[in-house]
């Protein structure tokens, strides 16, 4: 007998803004979050990545709890004013016991501000099912450039509070 069945691509491609998209995107974030951040902080801290030739790296844990973890994720630009221009901000909640990562909200400057509370005014649930896949494919892809670049917060790193 033979069995036909769809092409190998075909059946582990997700489209994307599709759950099951969303899902392997928040495993993939989890992986990357893990080898920028291989040991999670106990306590709330604030640390530095730095790496030659590239921008640093802000961490801060804003909560830890047993199963979940919140962090904030950004770079620092100084202004010719003086200001400091916090881009991107993301905010970002690790579930250790289900290996995930999701982002919980986005302050972008060319893009509207995400969060996951303002989803529940979106038109329909795919509209906010998109937001999401949306945003956490840009954390996957930024995670990706920041370990490529070198960036690592161990244990040891600088600590700033």
């Amino acid at each position: 007998m033979i069995l036909l069945c769809p092409s190998r691509s075909a059946l582990w491609h997700d489209p994307p803004g599709t759950f099951t998209a969303l899902m392997d995107l928040y495993e993939n974030n989890y992986i990357h979050i893990r080898r920028l951040l291989p040991v999670m902080p106990s306590a709330r801290i604030e640390c530095v990545s730095r790496v030659a030739g590239g921008l640093d790296l802000h961490l801060r844990i804003v909560e830890r709890c047993r199963y979940t973890s919140e962090l904030i994720l950004t770079y620092q630009f100084s202004q010719d004013d003086g200001a400091i221009l916090i881009e991107p901000n993301l905010r970002i909640r690790v579930y250790h016991d289900a290996r995930q990562a999701e982002v919980m909200a986005a302050h972008l400057r060319h893009h509207a501000t995400f969060a996951i509370d303002a989803l529940s005014h979106d038109r329909g649930h795919g509209a906010s099912l998109f937001t999401r896949w949306r945003m956490n494919r840009f954390l996957y892809k930024w995670l990706g450039y920041c370990l490529r670049q070198g960036h690592r917060f161990a244990p040891s790193s600088d600590r700033l509070v």
